[in-house]
């Protein structure tokens, strides 16, 4: 394993937060092979020192990638005060410590991935790594080609723009279409604020695939753990 910030391993052990585990390190409640570190920065091989809390050893929890074929109507959240149904529930509960990359409202269904690796989250959901998205969702109305144009050229909404890389018509009738959108952003909502910005509502939405994943055949509520080449294929290439 390569060297880590020490509140880094701390974070993904589940000892706490990033934040909370610096906050261990200055109140000099870790050690490192019995050594007390108290400033910010030190870096760790997990593989070769023992780190230890308040006098107790810290094992490095092993990384975990799933993907799930989320149902409608539940939530994508580790707990709900309202005691609604949660992606969790179709879970092991020895995998409580995972949590939700991205996420898909309640009413959505689809491809969802959940992990303990704080990284691959961030590099999966954040702008700037471009991750594909793919949708396909069920509308009111009759969409044309002059509105799956609005998509990819943007449309503004609540002072955001909202853009899809690719639009393309299944099928339509006087009373519902069918479309496939291609979404980079990950902006909260998008696919169904773009619609609603031209008139439109969805009355179901699906997502079919994160980057080179598909959600292919996973029947809903079922769940699958990602290979160590899917998971390489999904992280963008290091510049």
């Amino acid at each position: 394993m390569p060297l880590v910030r020490l509140q880094k391993f701390l974070a993904e052990a589940g000892v706490a937060s990033r934040r909370g585990s610096e906050k261990l390190i200055v109140e000099g409640r870790i050690s490192i092979d019995g050594a007390v570190i108290k400033t910010l920065g030190a870096k760790v091989d997990p593989d070769h020192v023992e780190v230890s809390v308040d006098g107790r050893p810290v094992r490095a929890r092993r990384k975990l990638y799933v993907a799930i074929h989320k149902p409608p109507g539940y939530l994508c959240t580790r707990s709900d005060p309202e005691d609604r149904r949660i992606v969790f529930d179709l879970l092991p509960q020895e995998w409580a410590n995972l949590y939700p990359v991205g996420r898909l409202d309640r009413e959505s269904e689809g491809l969802l991935f959940l992990t303990n690796d704080g990284d691959f989250s961030l590099k999966l959901t954040h702008p700037r790594y471009g991750i594909r998205k793919k949708y396909i969702a069920t509308v009111e109305g009759r969409i044309g080609e002059k509105e799956l144009g609005r998509f990819t050229a943007g449309v503004e909404d609540d002072g955001e723009l909202l853009k899809a890389e690719r639009a393309h018509l299944i099928s339509a009738n006087n009373s519902h279409s069918v479309v496939e959108l291609e979404l980079a952003q990950g902006r909260n909502r998008e696919v169904r604020r773009l619609f609603a910005v031209l008139g439109h509502e969805v009355v179901q939405l699906r997502r079919t695939q994160i980057g080179p994943i598909r959600l292919g055949e996973l029947p809903p509520g079922r769940w699958r753990v990602l290979s160590p080449a899917e998971v390489k294929s999904l992280l963008p290439e290091p510049s």
